[in-house]
């Protein structure tokens, strides 16, 4: 199990829709990951499983999406992947020991975006 080193990709425009489906596609296609995920594939992710690296199933939290030939950071994909860490879609289901790792890549984005993190909130 491994969480993706924290790339710092470029944010897209924050009113940029997100479409999850359509993102991965559109990464697929960017990384020339045909047959399988490759490390182009595993850097618009946060989460994969490295036992099992060579399936597309065992990446989770895609927050990444291609613009203008080019991978970054959604804001909106970053925000549905924080909102199931916090239990949204009915969660994600990590080891125990990454999930402090995840919330921390997410944080950065936020931290981007000059925005606090949900777990980090006090409201």
């Amino acid at each position: 199990m491994a969480v993706t080193a924290f790339g710092d990709l470029p944010l897209a425009d924050r009113d940029r829709e997100w479409d999850g489906a359509a993102a991965e596609k559109r990464v697929r296609a960017w990384a020339k990951a045909d047959d399988e995920p490759n490390e182009r594939y595993r850097d618009a992710h946060v989460w994969y499983d490295a036992d099992a690296k060579e399936n597309f199933g065992s990446y989770k939290l895609l927050v990444a999406d291609v613009v203008n030939g080019k991978l970054v950071a959604v804001p909106r994909g970053v925000f549905a992947a924080a909102a199931v860490m916090q239990g949204s879609r009915g969660g994600v289901d990590l080891p125990a020991k990454d999930v402090d790792r995840v919330k921390s890549h997410l944080a950065k984005y936020y931290a981007k975006l000059d925005e606090t993190a949900p777990w980090d909130r006090d409201d």
